[in-house]
This record gives structure tokens, sequence and C-alpha cells, in this order.
């Protein structure tokens, strides 16, 4: 019996969402644009998070990026060699652009508009501006669709997601652009949020209480070597009276205001007795050990705990190794995620959009990432040694291109490199060549024409043909 729903969606996602903004996060201080403000401030500010982001950035643009055929035919190479060019050939360079896509690390999403061109050559026109000029449609860029720009995101019934609307300055006007003209890329996903989650969410709480307890430190190291400012009203004023209100705002301002710096000084009127008193010895808190524990939790919120070794006078360089190799790993899943988006929709949407050019290809081309993390060349060596000395391995061409590739050596000489293309040693002198069945002495034969005959009009043994034959 078939099924009476057919092919219906019956269920919801579940989103908390109201008005187009969503309320996933319990935190109201990383809600929305309140949320990017304070992760902007984490980058800007906190030179942990700091450091860890620029890493993260440093290694991910020093990536090889390729894009490799669909398949197997001269139409596959031809679409992977379009898809190559339009990434070259936009306004904005490829790594800028991958540069601005990995702002969704730490805000947890990114959305770029795609804009498209037609190559018609060297133009002014940015519409038609291109090195190439075959007419076809092209990237013209991908530029970001900043995260405090969000005014809010629009949903059909069905939770599907349909647009996002920005209010961005200058204007500040409204703008909706449809889902199907953006790129989105996130973290993760649960219940379809479009907002993702920033990798920085783990470490909010102990920044939050790292900013504060270095704050606290400032103004005790302040107070410490500038002593603490005390003001003595004259004998038998009651201060606290409200018949001295405002005497007792003006000497409270006094005492908050006092700094000790080319400024300094202050104005006393007659009775009053102003001092600076030392706080006779240092807190019993180490705030330094403090801070670095929170240094420490931050960094090990996304993995990057290794740019404290050293630091801490702790760790091995084994330890050290283990930790950059799961940092590469992690980040290597980040770069998935972004040739995901681009397999998924960026790639054949620019290839149905060209029409009939591409016809016949077996599928789409797909785009690839290099290793983020350099090949340590001791312990490949050791490993392909010992590999081809069980004879686990057998050392061929395609062996020694990926050893020199990996090792950043020329590639071969195909003019004299042994193999399929490295000529034979000639043979010596006097002995018979294996191949031609020569021997030193002999003349060797002529080759034949197409009618038998040696280059000379005699036969291959040296005599005038016989026209009878």
């Amino acid at each position: 019996m078939a099924n009476s729903y057919g092919m219906r969606e019956l269920g919801r996602l579940g989103q908390r969402r109201w008005g187009g903004a969503f309320y996933e996060e319990f935190l109201p201080e990383l809600r929305g644009r309140r949320g990017m403000e304070a992760y902007r401030e984490m980058l800007d500010n906190d030179d942990i998070i700091g450091a860890i982001m620029y890493a993260i950035e440093l290694l991910i643009r020093q990536v090889d990026w390729d894009v490799a055929p669909g398949g197997p035919t001269e139409a596959d190479r031809a679409a992977a060699d379009f898809v190559r060019e339009c990434m070259d050939d936009m306004s904005d360079t490829w790594t800028d652009t991958v540069s601005e896509i990995l702002s969704f690390l730490p805000y947890g999403w990114s959305a770029h508009e795609v804009v498209y061109k037609r190559r018609c050559g060297i133009s002014r026109n940015p519409q038609t501006n291109s090195k190439y000029t075959d007419g076809l449609v092209a990237w013209q860029k991908l530029p970001i669709r900043a995260q405090e720009t969000l005014y809010q995101w629009e949903y059909d019934g069905n939770d599907n997601l349909t647009a996002l609307i920005q209010m961005p300055p200058p204007d500040y006007e409204f703008i909706t652009i449809p889902a199907e003209k953006l790129l989105f890329f996130r973290t993760k996903s649960r219940k379809g949020n479009p907002e993702g989650r920033s990798i920085l969410r783990n470490a909010y709480r102990d920044w939050y209480f790292k900013r504060r307890i270095q704050e606290i430190e400032g103004i005790g190291i302040e107070r410490d070597l500038a002593g603490l400012p005390v003001l003595e009203a004259p004998e038998g004023v009651d201060i606290w009276s409200d018949e001295y209100r405002e005497e007792l705002a003006k000497a409270e301002k006094i005492v908050r205001s006092v700094r000790r710096d080319e400024r300094e000084g202050i104005v006393l009127g007659n009775g009053w007795k102003f001092t600076l008193t030392s706080t006779g010895g240092r807190r019993q808190f180490d705030t330094n050990q403090i801070i670095e524990r929170y240094d420490t939790r931050m960094a090990m919120t996304v993995l990057a705990d290794f740019v404290l070794l050293g630091h801490q006078k702790v760790g091995s360089f084994a330890l050290s190794s283990d930790k950059t190799e799961l940092f590469s790993v992690a980040m290597g899943a980040f770069l998935d995620l972004i040739c995901e988006v681009f397999n998924n929709q960026a790639i054949p949407r620019l290839i149905d959009i060209n029409g009939d050019h591409f016809k016949g290809i077996t599928d789409y081309p797909q785009l690839v990432h290099g290793d983020i993390e350099t090949q340590d060349l001791g312990q490949l060596g050791e490993f392909v040694a010992k590999m081809v000395g069980i004879g686990a391995i057998t050392p061929d061409e395609e062996m020694e291109d990926y050893l020199r590739m990996t090792a950043n050596l020329p590639e071969r000489d195909f003019d004299t490199d042994y193999g399929t293309t490295r000529k034979p040693p000639e043979p010596p002198q006097g002995e018979e060549n294996t191949e031609g069945g020569e021997q030193e002495g002999k003349v060797p034969k002529q080759p034949r024409t197409a009618a038998g005959e040696g280059e000379d009009g005699k036969d291959g043994d040296g005599e005038e043909p016989d026209p009878e034959e």
C-alpha cells in the first residue's frame, strides 16, 4: 500500500528564531550584532587569540589549491582548466578571497555573494574585463557580506533559508540577497542555523575573566606604586551629612582621578589634607599564573595550545610535534569544508550557467587543496627505505615525482632521466648491438624507402635493384 503522505515534509527543525533573528545562543551578549562585537574584541584585543588566528591564516594562505577534472575525457579537463582560470581571473586575488572566507572561523559563519562577468578581454568595465576573450561567463568576484551588517534572515514555511537581509553602512538601507546567490561557510550546522558556531565560543568565559583580572592587575600595580590616595576633611566637618553632600562628591572625584603622571597635582581648601598611603606589601595572589592558566585554556579550545610550548618552560619536541599535527588535521577539516561549498554550489552553478559549452562532461570539476603541514623528509625517507628494503614498495616514476614534489626538488629532466625517456647507453665498440644486431666494422643497412629502396636508390644490400622484381 502506498504511503498516504506521499513526498510531503511533516516535521520542523525546531529553530529558535523570531523575526528573522536566532536565539539559539543562551548568552545575550553573544547573540546577533552584540555577539559579533564581542568576538571582534576578542580577535583585536587578546594577544593569545590574535596569535592563534594569525597562525591559522598564514598556514592556510600557503596551501596550494587546484581543480581536479570530473572524469578522464578531454571535455572534463577543459572544464577543470576553465574553473582554474576563473580562480585566477577575479578582481580580488584567490588568496584574499580565502582570507575573507576564513572569517567564518571566529564569527561562526561567512556569506559571500557570487558576482559574474563576461570574459571579453581587457576592459575598464569590470563586468567584461578579463584575461580571456572567449565570451564565457566567469566569476568577477566573491565579496563577503560582513557579519555585522546582518539585519535578519528570511525563511519559508518549511524552514528553508530564502534570503539574507543586510543593513550595511554607509547608507544603512535594507538589501535583500537571495540565498541562491550566496555561498555560505559555517563551522558547524545544528538545526540548520546559518550562523554556525564560533570556534572562540568555548574560550569566551576564560577570555572574559582574563580581561577583568588584567584590568584589576593594572589598577593594583598603579596603586602599589603610587600609593592609595587618602583625602582627609577638616576637623569638625561631617562629610556624610546632607550639608556637605557637594563637598563629598568633589572629594570622591579627586581620589578616583589621582594619577602619577606629568599632570598630577591637587588644589585643596583650608583644613583638607591629602596623602598617599602605601599598601604595605604584595598581594597574596599570583595574577601571572592565573592569566597563564586562562591563556592555556583558550588555546586548548581550538587545539592551538602548542603556541604556548616553550613560553611556560614545559613541553618536549615530541609533544610539540603531536600537538601541531592535531592542529593541522583540524585546519585540514576546515579546508575540506571550503572545498565542499565550492564543489556543491559555486562550481556547478558556474558550469551550468555557460550552457552547452561544457556539455558532455562526466562530472563537475572538484576544488582540492594541498597539505598544511610540511612533510618531515627524514621520516619520509626512512619509511620509503624500509618499505623498499622489504619489497613492499617498488620504486617507479610516480614515486620519484611525488618525492621530488614533497622535497621541493626540480622536476625530472625528460631528456636525460632513465625510465621511459632516458636513452639507453651506447654498446662498447666491437660488441654486438642487441637492438640492431650490428657489429663494428660492418656497414649498417640503410633505411628502406616506401618502395623498399635505400636512400641512394640501391636495395638494402648495396646493389642496384632488379627492375624485373
